[in-house]
């Protein structure tokens, strides 16, 4: 490949409106052009980017036993209907008519295209398992993309999905996702985790979240220092406190005038923040409820919509509502002698807490030595409902758990029955009974994967492309102001060469000096650059410079061969 025969457009301005390095780099190497918001084209050079993890991802599926196929973009409502989901999944479902008034969405992901399918397809327990798979383009229509490709609207995805006859089987064809997952990343060379996950508007029962790893990841996640544990926060257990010491202290008022936090009240009395407790006032299914967790502590709101008591459409209480309940406004409430009726659910540090300080529902003041089952009952539920923090406990005892940021570029779910049931999807076991299948999916981000990639890859100068995804492993660069042939001779013999032997190369003749020269291939991420001058001539050596390397060095053509080939 010739770069003087190849679109190429660098700039190197940084785009105004470029909000991470990935967006900026990707831009400015000239790999994506936006046309709307959340919707990107990609350039040859950011196709060949692409189709390398395209690649590597259809291999490894491919290997797990996994067959492709490909299902229609645009999906009809009444499938929709069938699972509940053309209201439920919100927004973020682009919905069309066609010339009829008929209503569609353009597919955001395939559960119900795909059990539709195989509920005509797949009649008996014989043709189980079986795993499909397409690698296409989805549409989600995100309220306020941003990030480039790794939030966009439209992005490339590798969706799959399994049937099975009985949970093992599922759990079993999970495993083989999951460890054929686990290939694609290391061989993209990427760092990443598995960490524990919630299954969210998918649904389902057991899943698992790839992240790459990165300080600009949207998703924190937390591992465990001594064991393999890992979860997003939004999943990660918060480890069981020990039992609720004695109560101390007599429950007393205190004037906190102008203290509405935790923190200022803390100060105030001259006490630790663990000794107090923040109430969050929610209305959800059970009505109006106070959250109760501990005043270093946050609500996670995950793991409080997973409750019944609470459910996923829970919302903020109104200041109308909170005044109506607790006859206070906020800034001073809590879970004692509320006015009305109330549902309180406290995280369970808060539930092993004696002589604790809450809100006295009394505007500037605040109540001392509170303790359950004394001064008010003992809470209608306990449960895991804050993030963790740093230093906390394992949950599986084993070490403590640390803070990293994260990218998500797989998930890998057990839906089980979920979708099978909605849609009627059933097959013949071996007794002649029809019996509802058990599902798994699988997504990949393709295009998302990109963007982390470049997230967790670069520095100063550019993309720091890992080797499989490179657009070209080796760039030639000629550096031949008198247009001496020997020099251009040279450079095009050292590029079929290099060709022959399976190593992807790219020759660039643009006939740039060499700053503007190296700085694109600096930009572009190539892992290798080869400069063939004719100085380097006359000594019988190229200059050699890996991507990663601080300085050049002189190889001869037997020593930089041996160098390109590992």
């Amino acid at each position: 490949m010739r770069l003087s025969r190849f679109h190429l457009h660098t700039t190197k301005e940084t785009p105004a409106d470029a909000d991470v390095v990935s967006q900026q780099l990707m831009l400015r190497a000239g790999m994506i052009r936006k046309l709307a918001a959340g919707i990107y084209t990609w350039t040859p050079l950011g196709l060949r980017v692409l189709r390398k993890v395209e690649g590597i991802v259809r291999e490894e599926m491919n290997r797990a036993g996994a067959l492709e196929m490909l299902m229609p973009s645009v999906q009809p409502r009444e499938l929709w209907e069938e699972t509940g989901r053309w209201q439920k999944f919100g927004g973020q479902l682009l919905k069309i008519r066609d010339r009829k008034d008929a209503e569609f969405c353009y597919g955001p992901t395939h559960e119900e295209v795909v059990t539709d399918w195989a509920r005509s397809e797949l009649s008996s327990y014989k043709q189980l398992p079986v795993n499909v798979y397409q690698i296409q383009t989805k549409f989600r229509d995100e309220i306020r993309p941003r990030f480039g490709v790794m939030r966009a609207r439209e992005f490339l995805m590798k969706d799959a999905y399994s049937f099975h006859l009985t949970p093992e089987c599922l759990a079993r064809g999970y495993q083989v996702m999951f460890d054929a997952y686990t290939r694609i990343f290391e061989r993209l060379g990427l760092r990443f985790r598995a960490v524990q996950a919630d299954s969210g508007a998918i649904g389902g029962n057991a899943s698992q979240e790839f992240h790459v790893l990165a300080d600009s990841g949207e998703d924190l996640i937390a591992y465990s220092t001594g064991s393999s544990y890992a979860a997003n926060v939004e999943k990660a257990e918060a480890a069981a406190p020990g039992p609720r010491p004695v109560a101390a202290e007599a429950m007393a008022r205190v004037a906190t005038p102008a203290q509405t936090t935790c923190e200022d009240v803390a100060a105030l009395l001259g006490l630790p923040l663990e000794r107090t407790v923040k109430s969050v006032a929610v209305v959800g299914a059970s009505g109006f409820c106070l959250l109760l967790v501990r005043g270093d502590h946050q609500v996670n709101e995950v793991k409080a919509a997973n409750l019944p008591a609470i459910g996923a459409d829970y919302r903020p209480a109104t200041e109308e509502e909170i005044v109506a309940h607790l006859g206070c406004k906020p800034g001073f409430i809590g879970p004692v002698s509320p006015q009305r009726e109330i549902t309180v659910v406290a995280d369970r540090t808060v539930a092993a807490m004696a002589d604790f300080v809450c809100g006295a529902n009394t505007e500037g003041f605040h109540l001392t030595g509170v303790n359950f089952g004394r001064d008010l009952p003992e809470p209608a539920l306990v449960a895991d409902i804050r993030s963790v923090v740093e230093g906390d406990l394992s949950p599986d005892g084993q070490g403590t758990l640390a803070l990293c940021r994260g990218i998500e570029v797989g998930h890998v779910f057990q839906l089980g029955q979920t979708y099978a049931k909605s849609l009627g999807a059933t097959v013949l076991d071996e007794n002649g009974a029809a019996q509802v299948m058990y599902m798994g999916c699988y997504g990949i981000g393709v295009s998302r994967i990109v963007a982390a990639a470049i997230e967790q890859n670069h520095d100063a100068a550019g993309i720091i492309w890992p080797e499989p995804m490179a657009p070209w492993q080796v760039a030639v660069c000629i550096i031949n102001p008198k247009n001496d042939p020997a020099v251009a001779e040279a450079a095009e013999a050292l590029h079929g060469e290099l060709q022959a032997l399976g190593i992807e190369t790219v020759l660039d003749d643009r006939g740039l000096r060499p700053g503007p020269m190296f700085a694109d291939i600096e930009l572009l991420g190539i892992p290798h650059r080869v400069v063939v001058s004719e100085r380097g001539l006359a000594a019988g050596t190229f200059e050699y410079r890996a991507r990663r390397a601080e300085a050049a060095e002189a190889l001869d053509k037997a020593a930089l061969l041996e160098r390109l080939r590992h």
